[in-house]
């Protein structure tokens, strides 16, 4: 039930309406039941996995924050955690590492014939499964009490709008708006229309028409050279952003549709000045995970200098591989755990913005460009791929079939920079947020139209539904 399909607005106007007209209690299980549909419309399958973990993650929260033995509470979060981590790793990671064993093997001259199971990703488990491992997380520190009604920490882990690709909800910050009753309020209902007219047009005009490009350049149609290579990375890198931009204003703004608010999961990343910068805008809701459950869970920067950079190292391994079973996203993660690990050896931890506004504008390019390189990797099907495709910097052809789509992408990338730089100067999480509900439904609506009048032939899926 892709979110920019005709079923899923049915979906949505009549879990809406149906919400609106119970009383609190009567609206979670309605919502939880809506969810678990949402979800089973993908593979009725895998609800068992959902149900399991929620089960058991709700009931040992409950064990551990009434228990004061120690070794109790610690076997139940170990419990909790092999569960998760466990149901994530097989499914997610079975066949790369037989495939990575069996190519090590070939390599030394053993021929190893490996059938390997058709493990089908079950979806969004890599984002449902962050949020039940901060909320064990949390209860184990005392940082927060565990839910008390089996109906809301479910609701908390399956409500559909974030349920397939995030923003990944922190338990401190969902979870009480669950254990709350909400009230009808037009203007946060005018913002999730908003929202939702945001991600359309990011959808179907930025990202889609993006893809289309990036998708030519990187299967080889229009050659292999410098003028394709940056073509397909700058129109890749704009992919990804409007694609993952859109798919959280259609996650924000249906959950506004019904009283509940997501946190913001991007900040105009391409107008960092830093790469510690970038991952405070980009992503937000994994990068504040990883920081929090990973890289200070490891000592962050509190053993030492070495001690600092092996756990950002790790920390950006873990969520490169988090991404997907490939050695590109790997890669990925490798080139930004050095980046940063660099960077925070050249100003002490302390990036600086240049004083000057040329200044910035370099470092924000230098930035860009940083990050463009590891997109390669994470574009790409495999490592030799990914340099393959590199290795058009080496020759610079220009060829008459090239002015369209560099014009095309020219022209969706200032669209969706004037936003960035809007939104930089406004400091709203969307544009028109300030203003009234008329003007805001008057804006959703005009987008509504450009995206019907300028969106691409033809769509894709949203890039982090496979992950």
């Amino acid at each position: 039930m892709l979110f920019n399909s005709v079923i899923y607005f049915v979906f949505l106007t009549i879990a809406v309406l149906v919400y609106w007209r119970l009383p609190w209690r009567q609206q979670n299980l309605f919502l939880l039941g809506a969810s678990y549909v949402f979800y089973g419309y993908w593979d009725w399958r895998f609800l068992s996995l959902m149900l399991m973990s929620t089960l058991v993650d709700f009931f040992c929260a409950k064990i551990i924050s009434k228990s004061d033995d120690q070794v109790k509470r610690r076997s139940l979060l170990t419990l909790s955690l092999l569960l998760n981590f466990g149901f994530l790793g097989f499914f997610k990671y079975f066949n790369f590492f037989i495939d990575s064993a069996a190519m090590v093997l070939s390599t030394a001259g053993v021929s190893v014939p490996v059938q390997l199971l058709q493990i089908v990703l079950p979806p969004g488990i890599s984002f449902y499964t962050f949020q039940a491992v901060a909320y064990i997380v949390d209860v184990y520190y005392k940082k927060l009490e565990p839910a008390e009604n089996l109906v809301d920490y479910a609701l908390f882990i399956s409500f559909f709008p974030h349920l397939i690709a995030g923003p990944i909800q922190r338990p401190s910050h969902l979870l009480p708006q669950c254990q709350k009753p909400r009230q009808f309020d037009a203007g946060w209902f005018c913002d999730g229309l908003l929202l939702i007219a945001s991600g359309l047009f990011r959808k179907l005009v930025i990202a889609d028409n993006c893809g289309a490009i990036a998708n030519a350049a990187f299967d080889g149609h229009l050659g292999s050279n410098a003028a394709v290579m940056l073509l397909g990375v700058y129109a890749f890198a704009w992919q990804i952003y409007g694609d993952f931009s859109s798919y959280s204003d259609f996650a924000r703004g249906s959950a506004q549709l019904m009283g509940f608010h997501f946190m913001v999961n991007f900040k105009q990343p391409y107008l960092s000045t830093s790469l510690q910068e970038f991952w405070r805008r980009w992503h937000i809701s994994l990068s504040t995970w990883l920081r929090d459950y990973l890289y200070i869970g490891l000592g962050g920067n509190r053993l030492g200098t070495a001690r600092t950079y092996y756990n950002l190292m790790v920390t950006m391994l873990l969520g490169g591989l988090w991404h997907g079973a490939n050695w590109t996203f790997v890669v990925w993660g490798a080139i930004h755990g050095v980046g940063l690990a660099i960077e925070r050896f050249v100003t002490n931890g302390k990036p600086q913005q240049a004083s000057t506004a040329l200044g910035r504008i370099g470092q924000r390019l230098f930035i860009f460009h940083i990050v463009c390189l590891s997109w390669v990797f994470f574009r790409a099907s495999s490592v030799t791929a990914a340099f393959n495709f590199l290795g058009g910097l080496r020759t610079f052809v220009w060829k008459p079939q090239y002015a369209q789509p560099w014009m095309l992408l020219s022209a969706l990338v200032i669209t969706m920079l004037l936003v960035d730089l809007l939104l930089e100067k406004t400091k709203e999480e969307y544009p028109f947020a300030l203003q009234g509900n008329w003007r805001r439904v008057s804006a959703a609506l005009a987008m509504l139209v450009l995206a019907l009048v300028f969106s691409a032939s033809e769509s894709n899926a949203f890039i982090y539904f496979q992950f």
